[in-house]
């Protein structure tokens, strides 16, 4: 064909180090295949910074996989308690969130961003080495020890948090957010996957040789020096700044009037719902697992992965349909999938049953994470970010903490059997009570909030079928699956049907670019 090949001739740049004995026909394969490379910038400064993104994500995921995957076990091998453990969850995130205020406040006042995301990933590495060595030198107060480690611990990424926010919106281009998200975050899973498989090996290993707590320490000293190595990504990163005078103070006296006319505060209320009815089961899961199913490291470890695994297979997809579709329709697929999975867990104890359970979820938690992240990019100008960013946050993680406490106390005071209606309801182990109360509460979340989201961009029609076919590729087997959701998720495009014809004509009039004023 070689009517083509002047126009790669015309190139002259993409000659350069192609050696003539490959001939013409290899020459332009290799420029078809460098047209194929993933660029998401083409402001080289700016591809730089994503690049080394990337790989901070990837390795703060191997903390995050080796590290703070196996806190809870690691309370259970300290004996903490079912209360403890809820604490162990929640408290430290909590605490900590409100750093992401004073973040805030530091950003505003000296104009920093990258110095301060740094210095809280510095302190995060830190503190993984006192969390593995005090509860062993002091074992009289672990369990009091490791809570205060681990918050000074969370203190550390919430530091940075709502500046890497505002620094990531500012650099990655809008109209290819969610495939960028969806790739950096995919490779996050494929790093946090295999870190928390060898993590659980190692302390399969150690188990063995019966020196568990030593099997600890070496995943959490490795977790500290994977999160040394990300912070050196951070460093390399070029923050292009804020605009001149686009800061914007945090107790300005307009900003409350602000949050309460703006959308983004109901979704971020609804988020911090959902977060708190998430909280009553989730971190008690890995506590039914290895005291109530009596699973070894390497089969919690596996259930575990079986999650992170399908978000892997199905983060890239879930990326390119909120580009395409948008945020709502996902967030409305997922929102009315998760107030399922609890109830799934009491079901059957059969340990290639949870497999399946914790596929689902994956699936699920990895559309809904991405598409929750991307809705609040789109509701926030860059200017206002970091402050918006630190609200939902802060709002998120007292939700958590006070949904986790009072899935404590239902885990220490529901009966094993209760009488609802006239029917005997008993059931094996007494968690299973706190699942089908978070799934109660999941739903009614869902129910109240899903059918007031709008499109923020305007975006490309699509059904929840659709969708969801899209996702999974296996018509049957979803078709099974998400029958429920799709039946409730056409409860919400047609119960309210003013509003939704009110939103379909708003998303028509707003330009792709638009965004609401806050």
């Amino acid at each position: 064909m070689p009517g083509f090949f002047p126009l790669y001739a015309s190139e002259k740049r993409d000659y350069r180090g192609i050696p003539d004995v490959f001939g013409q026909k290899s020459r332009k394969v290799y420029f078809k295949m460098a047209r194929r490379r993933k660029t998401f910038s083409s402001n080289e400064t700016t591809e730089h910074s994503l690049h080394h993104s990337v790989k901070d994500g990837v390795t703060y995921s191997l903390m995050a996989g080796a590290g703070e995957s196996y806190f809870t076990a690691f309370a259970v091998l300290l004996k903490a308690s079912t209360a403890q453990v809820g604490a162990i969850a929640t408290l430290p995130p909590m605490v900590a969130s409100y750093f992401q205020l004073i973040s805030v406040w530091l950003g505003n006042r000296t104009g920093w961003r990258k110095e301060i995301i740094i210095a809280g990933a510095i302190l995060q590495a830190l503190m993984l080495i006192p969390l593995a060595l005090l509860p062993l030198l002091f074992p009289a107060h672990a369990v009091t020890i490791l809570i205060v480690c681990i918050i000074l611990y969370y203190i550390g990424p919430h530091l940075g948090s709502p500046q890497w926010g505002a620094l990531m919106g500012a650099i990655v281009p809008e109209k290819k957010r969610g495939r960028f998200f969806a790739r950096r975050t995919r490779y996050c899973s494929i790093a946090s996957f295999s870190a928390l498989i060898g993590a659980g090996l190692t302390l399969q290993l150690f188990d063995s040789w019966t020196v568990p707590y030593y099997g600890f320490m070496t995943i959490f000293l490795f977790a500290s020096i994977s999160r040394g190595i990300s912070t050196w990504h951070l460093i390399q990163m070029t923050d292009p700044g804020q605009k001149k005078g686009a800061r914007l103070s945090l107790f300005g006296p307009n900003i409350l009037r602000r949050l309460k006319r703006s959308r983004f505060i109901r979704f971020s209320l609804f988020f911090a719902l959902m977060q708190f009815s998430v909280a009553i089961s989730g971190p008690f899961i890995v506590v039914h697992m290895l005291r109530d199913l009596h699973f070894s490291y390497v089969e919690l470890t596996f259930n575990s992965a079986a999650s992170v695994l399908f978000q892997i297979l199905t983060l890239s997809r879930w990326g390119r349909l909120s580009d395409l579709f948008g945020n709502r329709l996902i967030l409305v697929v997922t929102g009315f999938t998760i107030p399922f999975i609890p109830t799934l867990w009491t079901l059957s104890p059969n340990y290639f049953y949870l497999l399946g359970v914790q596929a689902l979820s994956g699936v699920t938690w990895s559309g809904f994470t991405l598409s929750a992240t991307n809705f609040v990019y789109d509701l926030t100008e860059p200017h206002r970010r970091a402050i918006y960013m630190a609200v939902h946050g802060t709002i998120a993680a007292t939700a958590v903490f006070f949904g986790a406490s009072f899935g404590g106390w239902l885990a220490t005071h529901l009966p094993l059997s209760v009488t609802i209606f006239g029917m005997h309801l008993q059931w094996e182990f007494a968690l299973y009570g706190v699942f089908m109360t978070a799934t109660c509460v999941r739903l009614a979340v869902a129910l109240f909030f899903l059918p007031m989201l709008k499109e923020v961009r305007r975006v490309r029609p699509m059904t929840p079928t659709g969708l969801i076919f899209r996702v999974t590729r296996f018509s049957n087997v979803s078709g099974l699956i998400f029958d429920p959701v799709l039946r409730a998720t056409n409860t919400v495009r047609q119960a309210p049907g003013k509003m939704r014809r009110r939103t379909e004509n708003s998303n028509s009039k707003q330009h792709p670019s638009s965004k609401e004023t806050l």
